[in-house]
């Protein structure tokens, strides 16, 4: 029986990491409030509500044990063919990674399946996904802050080596940086 303290710290990467990861929902597909895991209590918080008219396209979350260089956990888009309630702890499938810059800081975001999910757990690759899918991904995060005066660049979108590479480098981090005692 595991005991959870705190989502972030409290739950493993995944038994399967880096291929299959443990990702938790911070934010369903279509909502328009930008929901982060508070870093010092665990709870769920609003950021904000996004300033323009636009709604996340996937389910939004972070990879739980992990730490990217923006100093936050590693950030994963989950692929549903539901939205996914907040805070749910789901398994990811990897499929590649979104490399991006946010305010002048790298911010890769994971693109990932729901592994339990039998409507699209069948892929494995995001050249299997449809071209749509990444131009509406592109769009959202290139516009949805420059209402707040913020610049976000999508820089490219890396294969599944890529995202193994960048989670064992975030779980290597977050070891080096939290269980240093």
């Amino acid at each position: 029986m595991m005991t959870v303290s705190h989502p972030w710290h409290g739950v493993p990467v995944g038994k399967n990491a880096p291929r299959v990861v443990n990702a938790i929902i911070e934010i369903p597909q279509g909502s328009r409030a930008k929901y982060e895991i508070d870093k010092d209590s665990g709870l769920l918080k609003l950021d904000r509500v996004i300033y323009s008219s636009f709604y996340y396209p996937v389910n939004y979350g972070f990879i739980p044990q992990t730490y990217g260089d923006d100093k936050d956990p590693l950030d994963i888009l989950v692929i549903t063919s539901l939205p996914v309630q907040a805070l749910c702890l789901m398994e990811a499938k990897v499929m590649g990674v979104m490399q991006m810059v946010d305010s002048g800081d790298a911010d890769d975001k994971i693109i990932a399946v729901a592994a339990n999910d039998p409507s699209v757990n069948h892929y494995n690759n995001l050249e299997e996904l449809p071209k749509h899918f990444f131009e509406e991904l592109r769009h959202f995060f290139e516009e949805y802050k420059k209402l707040e005066n913020k610049t976000v660049v999508v820089e490219e979108f890396g294969d599944k080596s890529t995202a193994l590479k960048v989670i064992g480098d975030a779980a290597k981090l977050y070891n080096d940086t939290f269980r240093k005692q």
